[in-house]
């Protein structure tokens, strides 16, 4: 059981950082000085931009699920 929770966390994990890495920037940082300071003319985000927003909610609340219920078997295997 806690082999597969365990599992599930680092896929989670490595997901949730595709995911934030998909985002749009959205200001002067690091994401300028890869290109990503070029602003489209298109205001407000876009039907794709708010469902990788929900996608990415969703991966991090399994992750913190996943944290949680791994706390929870490692505290009542001891």
């Amino acid at each position: 059981m806690v082999l597969g929770f365990s599992i599930a966390l680092i896929i989670f994990s490595l997901l949730l950082l595709l995911l934030v890495l998909m985002h749009k920037g959205k200001g002067g940082g690091l994401s300028d000085m890869f290109g990503g300071g070029m602003q489209s003319s298109v205001g407000g985000s876009s039907v794709a931009e708010r469902n990788l927003d929900r996608i990415t909610v969703m991966i991090g609340l399994l992750w913190f699920a996943c944290i949680v219920v791994l706390g929870i078997l490692m505290k009542s295997s001891s």
